[in-house]
């Protein structure tokens, strides 16, 4: 792999992760992943026809499971910036002609001219400094339709001294140090001041997980 952008982050994975990247979320998360993962995708709301946009879309696993809601008539377009996530990403969706991957960053400003119903992030964004985090939040607030919702699927806020000593040691463990930065945050009032509002969150395994609603109101 080359040098890390972010040394201090879990964002940037090595050959190994990249390739295993399924396998070693199941593991990570002691098989909870796919679980919760299904039932917030099922909690988003997603109608037929929706154009999501798909940041960080790593393998396309996320995709997947979005993808029978949309309908023929619908779209999905998955950012990454890995050649190893883009081989499964495509190998995934072959037969599939309104499910797209574009090699782009997420953490730097760009513009794919045309704009979405729909933003998804999955346990991508805790991962960057917070100063990027900002970039992410632009990104999609320029690529989402004006009413357009962001969904972000990451950590909750949560008190990391308060937690169980063998999760707290976990997290410790496999986490990245923004990380624990992330966690500490108020995203309600940080989306906010990016222009976003009308807040909805749902919370998942032991509330430490949330999918976290968000919807366009800057213009």
């Amino acid at each position: 792999m080359a040098e890390k952008i972010y040394p201090d982050s879990g964002v940037e994975l090595s050959t190994f992760v990249a390739k295993n990247y399924d396998r070693v979320m199941n593991t990570l998360s002691f098989g909870l992943y796919s679980s919760f993962i299904k039932k917030a995708i099922k909690q988003m709301g997603i109608q037929p026809g929706n154009t999501i946009l798909d940041l960080g879309c790593g393998t396309g696993r996320n995709a997947y499971l979005m993808a029978k809601y949309i309908g023929d008539t619908g779209q999905i377009t998955g950012l990454d910036i890995s050649e190893l996530m883009e081989k499964q990403f495509m190998k995934r969706f072959k037969n599939r002609h309104n499910i797209t991957f574009v090699k782009q960053r997420i953490d730097q400003p760009f513009h794919l001219n045309r704009q979405f119903d729909i933003a998804f992030i999955s346990f991508v964004i805790h991962g960057f400094p917070h100063e990027i985090r900002k970039i992410v939040l632009q990104n999609t607030l320029t690529h989402l339709k004006q009413g357009g919702i962001f969904y972000i699927l990451d950590f909750a806020e949560f008190d990391m001294a308060k937690m169980p000593a063998l999760h707290r040691f976990i997290f410790k463990k496999i986490e990245c140090k923004y990380a624990f930065d992330y966690i500490e945050r108020d995203w309600k009032t940080i989306l906010k001041e990016a222009g976003f509002g009308y807040f909805e969150e749902h919370h998942y395994v032991k509330k430490y997980v949330r999918l976290l609603k968000a919807i366009k109101v800057k213009p």
